[in-house]
């Protein structure tokens, strides 16, 4: 079903994260109006900094009035500065298991990965040696470049690809990324809807993407009649056997609607909500509602969310030598992208061939369903943790000994 293609998402002026669904062909309509994206986190990533400090060396008095005068002159020359590196997030890794699977020798090699974002920096060294297809679809570069506030783009690749400091979970993956938002006026990332479905289908029909990787997201609007361009474009691509895994929305709590954020939505994508560090659904992370907008249910294994993963005080790339600290559904996205590419590389016959249908797609959701930890064994699903947090290593057991196959 082919989307409306005039349709955008504009932001209330009395509450950015309710959004009306509006058509450019209206009378009255405002071509500077804009769709706001729910991935990102509510507050805002910041940089991590990278401390210093001075050791002094203890002598005994005989030779102290010896040193002092070159103890002066080499304080005063900062040559007793000891850079002390910035903090990591390992216990993400750890919870999430992926140092098993490291063990095993995956790294994502030979898995295409299509994060659709702000753009991506490649000046931080942790990015060196990297090759990344490059695609800007709302300006004209031809090189990698960052259009978002913050370089949000640039710190999901890191947590996916990094070479340095805290590393990648998937570091030898194929990456590409599309250019499709960028920072605005109110120090937000947005974009055009459209644009986003124009990129999800380059990912698709012109990288021949493995998985799509969406840290970013719009309003449900459960009152429209016709599936929006992104929802479309998604369909499209799980319907023939692309792993698409997207960020569920950052506005739980007592804001939440109760709706995770498009394209989420769409059965067979993975819908990743946030964790924390001591294990708990993070505060605000969308939940979801298992009622279709046809009043019918959903069926495991695409129940909403379908899982959490860390994204609390995640560590990551910026521009240059620094590194930021953010929090959110979009860091938790890359996690279970990176998850989802080990996999594929121990299991490629679960890639999307010409002849796939989908049912690839349900298989390795099945044994998510069946491996992620639960944070309530009385439950098999639960509207915030979804089928429980992410666990690389028991997903990949799950799709070795389960019997389904695509």
């Amino acid at each position: 079903m082919e989307g409306l293609d005039n349709v955008e998402l504009l932001p209330e002026p009395d509450d950015s994260r309710i959004l009306s669904v509006i058509d450019s062909s209206a009378v009255g309509y405002q071509n500077h109006w804009r769709s706001e994206v729910t991935g990102w986190a509510p507050m805002q990533a910041v940089p991590v900094s990278r401390m210093r400090s001075r050791k002094m060396l203890v002598t005994n008095g005989v030779i102290f009035s010896v040193l002092v005068i070159v103890m002066l002159y080499v304080w005063n020359s900062g040559l007793l500065f000891l850079e002390i590196p910035p903090p990591k997030s390992e216990w993400a890794i750890e919870q999430s298991q992926f140092a098993d699977l490291s063990d095993m020798g995956l790294s994502g090699e030979g898995v295409r990965v299509c994060m659709v974002d702000t753009g991506i920096d490649l000046s931080n060294p942790a990015f060196s040696n990297l090759q990344v297809t490059f695609k800007d679809m709302i300006g004209a570069s031809t090189s990698p470049v960052d259009y978002g506030y913050v370089a949000h783009g640039t710190l999901m690749a890191g947590i996916l690809v990094s070479n340095d400091h805290q590393l990648g979970v998937a570091p030898n993956v194929d990456l590409a990324m599309v250019a499709a938002l960028g920072a605005d006026e109110d120090d937000m990332n947005s974009g055009s809807e459209d644009t986003v479905a124009q990129s999800i289908r380059w990912c698709q029909d012109e990288y021949q993407a493995d998985i799509i990787s969406l840290s970013l997201g719009g309003e449900q609007n459960v009152e429209m009649h016709t599936e929006g361009s992104s929802v479309s474009a998604v369909r499209r691509a799980v319907d023939s056997g692309i792993f698409v895994v997207a960020a569920a929305g950052n506005d739980g709590g007592s804001a939440d609607d109760g709706l995770v954020s498009v394209p989420g939505n769409v059965p067979r994508v993975i819908t990743v909500g946030a964790s924390t560090e001591s294990q708990k659904v993070w505060a605000n992370s969308s939940s979801g509602s298992q009622t279709l907008p046809n009043d019918d249910f959903r069926q495991h294994p695409h129940m909403k969310p379908e899982v959490i993963a860390p994204g609390q005080n995640i560590i990551s790339t910026g521009v240059g030598d620094t590194w930021f600290s953010s929090s959110g559904t979009s860091d938790s996205t890359v996690f279970v992208t990176g998850a989802l590419s080990l996999l594929l590389e121990a299991f490629p016959e679960y890639k999307a061939s010409s002849t796939s249908d989908g049912s690839c797609i349900d298989a390795v959701k099945n044994a998510l369903m069946n491996s992620a930890l639960k944070y309530d064994d009385s439950s098999t699903h639960d509207d915030s943790w979804g089928y429980g947090q992410l666990q690389a290593m028991a997903w990949y057991s799950s799709l070795e000994s389960q019997s389904q196959s695509c």
